[in-house]
C-alpha cells in the first residue's frame, strides 16, 4: 500500500469511528424482557425530552445480571430480586423500577381472555406433563360450563435465563409440592415437559402459532400480542385476572422497608386478598463503584426521571408505576448505596 492509500485508509477509518460514536447510546442498559416494553417507551420519551439515548437490551434476566456484574452495561434488570448477600460479593446494589404480572396464555378456539381458570397446581400439573389434554377431569373441575376443546396441551416454556420463568416456577412451587421437591424455582430450571422459547416474545409467538398452546408472558406482552389469558387463584382461593388493579392490590401490601436491598419476590409477600398471585417487580442493578461515573450518573438521573415521571407512560402500558412513598424510599437508599454519583442526592 502506498503512504497516500494508507493515509486515505486512516482517514475514513477515523470518520467512520467518529460515525460511530455520534450514534452511540449515551446509556447502556440490559436484563429483563419483562420490563422491555416500557423500558423501550421510557427510553424513547425521555430521549426527546432530553437528547440523552438509551440503548436497551432485552436479553433476560440471567444475562443482565452478568453484564452489570462484568461492567458491560451501566445498568441492568432482573425480575428475580438478588440477595444482599450476592449484590455484596459483587460490588452492586438494587432497587424496584416498576410492577407488572406473569400471566398464563393460551391458544384454544372458542375461548376469550379471562374465560379461563387456572389454579396453581393445574398449572403445575400441566408443566410437568401429568395433565395433557384440554378436555381432562382436572381442567374441566374447575372450568364448569366452558366448552373446551378435545385437544393435547402444548407445553411453551423460556428457554433462557428469565425472570418470567423465576416469578412462575416459584408460583408453582408455592401451590404444588410435587414442583418445589423436583424441580423447584430459579432463573433457569430444568423443564419435565413442553418446548423453550427465547424472550417473552419467542413464547408469546409460539403460542400464537400452535393450536392448543400454552405459555406465560408479561401481561402487556400478553395485550400487544392479542393473547388468550386466564385467571389464576391467589392464596385467598379467588380466581383474580391479571391487570394493573390487581397488581397494584399485590405491590400496595409489601412493607418494603423489611427488606434490605428491596430484596422480596412481591407475589409472595402480598397480603391482599385481591392480589393478582403473580404479581413481580423488576429491579435496577447498578455498580456501587462505577467504571465510568459519568455514564452512571446519567443512568441514575434517567432512572430518577422513570420513577418520578415515567407513570403515565407505566400506566398506558397496563404497567404499576412505584407508588411515592416506595420512590421516596428507594431514593433515600441511592444516598447511602450510591455516594458518589451526584443525581443520588437530588
Amino acid at each position: 500500500m502506498t503512504r497516500f492509500a494508507a493515509m486515505v485508509a486512516a482517514s475514513i477509518a477515523a470518520m467512520a469511528s467518529l460515525i460511530s460514536a455520534g450514534h452511540a447510546a449515551d446509556i447502556d442498559g440490559a436484563g429483563s424482557t419483562f420490563v422491555a416494553p416500557i423500558m423501550t417507551r421510557w427510553a424513547g420519551s425521555y430521549t426527546k425530552s432530553t437528547g440523552v439515548k438509551i440503548a436497551y437490551d432485552a436479553i433476560g434476566s440471567g444475562a443482565g445480571i452478568d453484564k452489570i456484574k462484568s461492567g458491560a452495561v451501566d445498568f441492568g434488570t432482573t425480575d428475580k430480586p438478588v440477595s444482599p448477600q450476592e449484590l455484596q460479593a459483587a460490588g452492586l446494589c438494587q432497587f424496584p423500577i416498576v410492577v407488572g404480572g406473569v400471566v398464563p396464555v393460551v391458544n384454544l378456539p372458542g375461548i376469550a381472555a379471562g374465560q379461563m381458570r387456572f389454579t396453581g397446581a393445574l398449572l403445575a400439573q400441566i408443566y410437568m406433563g401429568k395433565v395433557a389434554r384440554w378436555d381432562a377431569p382436572e381442567v374441566r373441575a374447575i372450568n364448569p360450563g366452558l366448552k373446551l376443546p378435545a385437544l393435547p396441551i402444548a407445553v411453551i416454556h423460556r428457554a433462557d435465563s428469565s425472570g418470567t420463568t423465576f416469578n412462575w416456577a416459584n408460583f408453582l412451587s408455592h401451590a404444588d409440592r410435587g414442583w418445589k421437591e423436583k424441580i423447584g424455582t430459579g432463573l433457569q430450571i430444568s423443564w419435565p415437559a413442553g418446548t423453550g422459547q427465547q424472550g417473552n416474545d419467542g413464547v408469546a409467538n409460539a403460542v400464537t402459532q400452535t393450536p392448543g398452546a400454552i405459555g406465560y408472558v408479561e401481561y402487556t406482552v400478553a395485550l400487544q400480542k392479542t393473547l388468550t389469558f386466564g385467571q389464576v387463584s391467589n392464596a385467598h382461593d379467588l380466581f383474580l385476572n391479571p391487570n394493573p388493579d390487581t397488581f397494584q392490590q399485590a405491590a400496595q401490601t409489601v412493607v418494603w422497608s423489611y427488606y434490605k436491598d428491596f430484596s422480596v419476590v412481591i407475589g409472595d409477600a402480598a397480603a391482599s386478598a385481591m392480589a393478582y398471585p403473580i404479581t413481580a417487580t423488576t429491579f435496577v442493578l447498578m455498580q456501587k463503584t462505577p467504571k465510568d461515573p459519568a455514564r452512571s450518573r446519567a443512568a441514575l438521573a434517567f432512572l430518577k426521571w422513570a420513577l418520578e415521571d415515567g407513570g403515565d407512560d407505566a400506566e398506558a402500558l397496563n404497567y404499576v408505576a412505584l407508588p411515592p412513598l416506595l420512590v421516596k424510599q428507594v431514593e433515600t437508599y441511592w444516598s447511602s448505596a450510591l455516594p458518589t454519583l451526584s443525581a443520588a442526592k437530588n
